[in-house]
């Protein structure tokens, strides 16, 4: 099933994916909490970065929008793009050259606006979004799907159902995102794809759920 590639290179496939997913889904959260502080709730941001593990603090809607972004804590983007960033240069000789200059000029959009110290604006946000979309594009791109695209796309996938249960509760969409998680893994391990309704069954809470995901990843990845 296409090239043979190293646990090292999967692993920062995997992570390459797990890093632009959290990067748009983190985009999407911070313009709906922009929105909240501007009319309805000031508190919204500190809510939403409450659940990333990160106490912000901020006097306005456009500081929030900029202290989010690339303030000093965890989840600005400058540090997950730079993950991204550092993920696709150890797996450059698995991506195309459109996919890894996308996600070198990501990484340089929040560097410029950091060093120049721009105020954040939706010009910005929408540019990476942008970025972002062609990233995901490149990779949908490919008719015969090879082992690294399996790996990235199984990051995107855990990036996706872990905001989704931080945000909303089990449904039959993060349902379809977990089988469709325990397919690849399936895939990736060699074994029958039936056994994704048995794993699916097995598990509770979301909790439950992705600790099932991760158990199965730690058998095929190995750091």
């Amino acid at each position: 099933m296409g090239q043979i590639i190293t646990a090292n290179v999967a692993t920062s496939l995997y992570w390459l994916g797990r890093y632009i997913e959290r990067i748009e889904k983190t985009l999407y959260q911070v313009i709906k909490a922009y929105d909240k502080v501007i009319d309805v709730d000031k508190d919204a941001g500190v809510k939403l970065y409450e659940s990333f593990g990160v106490d912000l603090k901020y006097d306005s809607a456009l500081e929030f929008l900029n202290v989010a972004l690339t303030g000093e804590h965890s989840s600005n983007m400058l540090t997950l793009s730079g993950f991204a960033r550092e993920n696709a240069i150890i797996s450059r000789n698995h991506l195309n050259n459109s996919s890894f200059g996308e996600i070198i000029a990501l990484n340089a959009l929040f560097q410029n606006t950091t060093k120049t110290h721009v105020l954040i604006d939706y010009k910005i946000i929408d540019d990476a979004q942008s970025l972002i979309s062609e990233i995901w594009g490149e990779f949908a791109k490919r008719e015969h799907k090879q082992n690294n695209d399996y790996f990235v796309k199984l990051g995107k996938l855990v990036e996706e159902v872990d905001f989704y249960f931080r945000f909303h509760e089990e449904d039959e969409y993060s349902e379809t995102i977990v089988a469709e998680i325990h397919t690849i893994l399936d895939i990736l391990s060699g074994e029958s794809i039936s056994k994704t309704s048995q794993l699916q069954k097995q598990s509770g809470t979301s909790s439950d759920t992705m600790s099932a995901i991760y158990k199965k990843i730690d058998t095929i990845i190995i750091e």
